[in-house]
């Protein structure tokens, strides 16, 4: 490919309009993987962009194989994009990369913590969807339980709800979450959160018809659904020891 077939296809690159700027980008990712002068251009497009341009050349070069820091940082930075269809594009890759390359694992975990607002809910759903069971990240999660933004600690509490290896002191931690958080949302999320990992603890248990008797009506139908789902773990847990000892 010469100069200017390139320089023809990247262009579409500086456009606003979605669906111009979307069939550039699929068009050029399997460009770029192919020929090492299609990256390089790229590249040196990426490190002289303006911000707000740097997303879609970054999304393209992160699908090569190990993508360079500058992609990787402008990644993470356009996960506080004002689009959300953007913001859990630009995650899905990234929890692919960080499946491969255990650097971005740490840089995720870091960005719960120095984010702002939306980077640090993208960031608590990367650490969700990679599945972990380390205790840095479970650590990260439960300190976003307090973060001042509400909307991070609904975030926290969902990725919470899929670790298994959280103990008794974590559902504790969560369990304070339902019991005294400023946010409804916050305290409704923490409940099911809660009672998926199968929290049936006295003081879980009374909270939860203390607020099936409310007035709130969010609320009592959360704590309906957060009884419903530990009666059914329990009599799953029921079924499967009748089966073991039979």
């Amino acid at each position: 490919m010469n100069d200017s077939e390139i320089a023809e296809l990247i262009a579409p690159l500086a456009h606003h309009d979605k669906p111009t700027l979307r069939a550039a980008v699929d068009a050029l990712i399997p460009l770029a993987t192919e020929f090492s002068v299609v990256r390089e251009t790229l590249i040196c497009r990426l490190l002289e962009a303006e911000a707000s341009e740097k997303w879609p050349i970054a999304y393209i070069l992160a699908h090569a194989p190990q993508p360079p820091y500058p992609v990787i940082r402008s990644l993470l930075d356009a996960l506080d994009h004002r689009d959300a269809d953007i913001r859990w594009a630009i995650a899905l890759l990234l929890v692919r990369i960080a499946k491969f390359e255990p650097d971005r694992v740490t840089e995720l975990i870091d960005l719960c913590s120095s984010g702002t607002a939306n980077q640090k809910r993208m960031a608590l759903y990367c650490i969700r969807d990679l599945m972990l069971s380390d205790p840095q990240s479970l650590a990260t999660l439960l300190r976003a339980l307090v973060d001042v933004d509400a909307t991070v600690r609904v975030a926290a509490a969902i990725a919470l709800k899929s670790r298994s290896d959280l103990d008794r002191a974590g559902r504790n931690f969560l369990l304070q979450t339902y019991l005294n958080d400023a946010e409804v949302k916050v305290r409704n999320t923490a409940a099911i959160a809660l009672a998926t990992l199968g929290d049936s603890s006295s003081e879980f248990l009374c909270a939860l018809q203390q607020a099936v008797a409310g007035e709130d009506a969010q609320v009592r139908k959360t704590a309906m659904k957060a009884l419903d789902l530990i009666k059914k773990r329990s009599a799953s847990a029921e079924n499967q020891s009748r089966q073991s000892g039979s």
